[in-house]
């Protein structure tokens, strides 16, 4: 099988989310689109594994194995099994914050008992048997999940198997009304709305300019997660009207989660869904033209977000420019916030959609000059 058709059998069953609701890359793998073994070079799939994994594994991340579908023909050998887990080094054992194994069988607990005296005690902690899907509401933002159709039956059957009756749907509570001081999970305009015109939302003002004292110079910032309870009991504090001080907590990867976590939460995205196939499109233009491309396609923005955006971007270059000692070059940058500046409207981001999107941002971050130069507003506000 040639490279490009491996990339894209091979990609239907690997998907990457942007962030979980911790601020870690989140990436599902699907069994049941595998396609047939004897269709794959191995070897070069490994070696694809490792390519795709190395932009994503300098941050903290979650994996969701979808299990269902994993049968003989699309099987891999336990021999790659043991080779792949030894070429996986320490570098992407060491961030894996969460391994969810979804309808595990008999096999994976085998393979697991078979792998036991390779594996250590503290990567074994990082897994998580789930026995249905609904279970995963726990851990994660259920909905923003790609769920094959043929995992989300055979999550129906096993439960109706499990009750001897056809399996209840799931209740999913009905949707709060928004507190008039919430900040997270609503729209640029009704944040402007409550807070007096601002156009900066304040979790964004807030975040920013404590990174900008506190973190410019922090290495891998923006690649870390922060403690689970901690996160939700800010914005917790943010949806409550209550002041929030980051000085309190000593750690700046704290409003760095948080900052993430806001744009991510946002009904629409900040770079908003029309201008999303735009962005897909971005990488056939040639690439000495992209530069002025992706200044037109900013400067279609509704002006309030133009304006967030440009603050966000200015901020970002910022930190681009301390890369020597944080690490985070306009590239790295780009693969942290690509997925949470724009995402479709409908679905979520396919490993495919990836390289347009991470382009895109790289663009307006190293270019951030360039790009956001013409379209000065008098209310424009900078970090």
């Amino acid at each position: 099988i040639e490279p490009a058709e491996l990339t894209r059998k091979f990609s239907l069953s690997f998907w990457f989310l942007g962030d979980d609701k911790y601020g870690r890359k989140l990436i599902i793998f699907s069994s049941c689109c595998m396609p047939p073994s004897h269709q794959l070079n191995h070897h070069r799939l490994l070696e694809y594994l490792k390519y795709t994994l190395d932009q994503y594994v300098e941050s903290d991340y979650t994996v969701v194995y979808f299990h269902y579908g994993l049968r003989s023909s699309n099987k891999p050998s336990l021999r790659w099994l043991r080779e792949a887990y030894r070429e996986f080094d320490r570098k992407y054992k060491k961030n894996l914050k969460a391994l969810y194994v979804v309808h595990p069988t008999n096999f994976i607990r085998i393979i697991w008992n078979i792998f036991k005296p390779l594996i250590s005690h503290k990567f074994g902690k990082k897994l998580t048997y789930v026995n249905y899907l609904a279970e995963l509401r726990e851990h994660l933002n259920y909905d923003q999940l790609i769920i094959p159709p043929a995992v989300l039956r055979h999550d129906e059957e096993l439960r109706a198997a499990q009750k001897g009756g056809p399996p209840p749907p799931v209740k999913i509570p009905p949707p709060r009304p928004p507190l008039p001081t919430q900040q997270f999970g609503v729209s640029l305009q009704y944040i402007r709305e409550k807070n007096n015109g601002e156009l900066i939302p304040p979790v964004m003002c807030q975040t920013v300019s404590y990174l900008k004292r506190k973190g410019l110079k922090t290495e891998g910032i923006f690649r870390r997660s922060a403690r689970v309870q901690l996160i939700k009991d800010i914005q917790k504090l943010y949806n409550q009207g209550k002041p929030v001080s980051f000085e309190q907590y000593s750690d700046v990867h704290v409003p760095a989660v948080i900052l993430k976590t806001f744009l991510r939460e946002l009904p629409e995205p900040l770079l908003t869904f029309t201008l999303y196939d735009q962005i897909q499109d971005f990488t056939k233009v040639e690439s000495s033209l992209r530069a002025s491309r992706c200044k037109r396609i900013v400067e279609s923005l509704p002006e309030h977000n133009f304006i967030v955006v440009k603050y966000l971007i200015c901020f970002l270059h910022m930190v681009s420019q301390e890369s020597i000692s944080n690490k985070m070059s306009s590239s790295n940058l780009a693969c942290v916030f690509g997925v949470n500046l724009v995402w479709p409207p409908k679905g979520t981001i396919s490993l495919g959609a990836l390289a347009p999107l991470n382009i895109f941002t790289e663009l307006l971050i190293e270019h951030y000059h360039t790009i956001f130069s013409s379209r000065c507003l008098p209310q424009q506000v900078l970090p």
